[in-house]
């Protein structure tokens, strides 16, 4: 009797299709495309913290302000037709959207197969960071700067309130900025001024440098200023918890502060700073003004924003975000990746920002005089 050869099927498991059926690779872009936006939201807050707004169809993006207006008694048998002081006055503040931003990556085919962890998931996670590290710098600038202008109010008789700066500690030390008394005293003040200023206590925030953050939580801890309920790792993440004045506190590494981001070590007059640091003494803050190629706003000079600014008290108006095109992902595939036998991975945003209204700005300094405006 003859013997009849059989074929045995293997059913091929492909991750990367949807649902079994189709391409092969599918999926892999929606991988990359979370990994890239959960690290770009984990690591932007001042997105959350200012006015954004999405542009379509235009370069720039047209923001109304408008001024304070007042009450005046009735002459029986006069038509009421407007104040006679034609108030509210208006200005207009217009944002330009910046030069499109990009993090892109080679991945090669063959350094995938011979790593040992997934290369494309931790390479779009510091896509989205990058991506993050920028959009915060720039809109913390431009919080900044709001904090150093008058009223766009400029009509005749009329006054309106521009930003405030306030100063930390009294002596021309740098460690001024750490010393947690200086730093409450410095909130209530901002507080204070905001009050004053008619700016509304819905959406105050302050963002400091990290030393600053938690000293300060050290020295509240105990005094009754934190939520007995927000205690571990809670406390420690710097995502708003703490309130002083009625203002949530966060904390940045994207902030100017004493001329770099976020970190000042090896020039800060009268703190120690950690040892075995290696090269690392921060990140000097680059020019990124309007002359500089990509960038349509103006954010300042490195020497503008200048070297003693320390922690940024602002309500939601302060500033504004204008995005053409949010946080997207691209991927190469098909032809181009035979020919170079891997994949470009590319994170890229359309983004401007500037501040709005000044009123609604607090920038903390230290040294003997405020930083100038620019």
């Amino acid at each position: 009797m003859a013997q009849q050869n059989s074929t045995l099927t293997t059913a091929l498991t492909r991750p990367g299709q949807a649902n079994s059926t189709g391409d092969a690779r599918a999926l892999y872009l929606k991988l990359f495309s979370g990994e890239m936006f959960k690290g770009f939201q984990n690591n932007t807050i001042a997105r959350d913290l200012i006015m954004k707004r999405t542009l379509k169809n235009g370069k720039s993006l047209q923001f109304i302000y408008t001024g304070r207006t007042k009450s005046e008694f009735h002459t029986p048998g006069n038509s009421i037709l407007g104040n006679s002081d034609g108030a509210p006055p208006v200005a207009e503040k217009t944002i330009t959207v910046d030069d499109l931003l990009i993090s892109s990556a080679f991945v090669y085919n063959l350094d995938e197969v011979l790593s040992h962890y997934d290369l494309r998931s931790e390479i779009s996670r510091k896509i989205g960071y990058a991506l993050a590290e920028k959009y915060d710098r720039l809109a913390f600038r431009a919080v900044a700067r709001g904090a150093r202008q008058a009223s766009p109010i400029t009509k005749t008789n009329f006054v309106e309130p521009g930003g405030t700066q306030i100063r930390v500690g009294s002596t021309t030390n740098d460690s001024d900025a750490f010393n947690s008394a200086n730093l409450v005293s410095a909130f209530y003040d901002a507080a204070a001024a905001l009050d004053e200023k008619g700016v509304t206590s819905d959406g105050r925030v302050a963002v400091l440098n990290p030393r600053q953050y938690y000293e300060l939580i050290q020295a509240v801890g105990s005094s009754g200023l934190v939520n007995r309920d927000a205690q571990g790792s809670a406390l420690q993440g710097g995502n708003g918890i703490i309130e002083i004045a009625g203002i949530k506190i966060y904390k940045s590494m994207n902030i100017p502060f004493l001329g770099k981001y976020g970190t000042a070590y090896g020039g800060t007059t009268g703190v120690t700073s950690p040892t075995n640091v290696g090269s690392f003494v921060g990140e000097t803050m680059e020019d990124a003004s309007g002359a500089q190629t990509g960038i349509n706003n103006d954010y300042g000079t490195a020497t503008e924003v200048g070297s003693k600014s320390c922690g940024l008290i602002f309500q939601k108006e302060a500033a504004g975000m204008v995005e053409a095109i949010g946080p997207q992902v691209q991927v190469t595939s098909g032809d181009v990746s035979v020919v170079y036998q891997g994949d470009v991975m590319l994170g890229r945003l359309a983004c401007g920002a500037d501040y709005l209204n000044p009123a609604a700005s607090v920038e903390l300094y230290v040294g003997a005089s405020a930083p100038s405006a620019f």
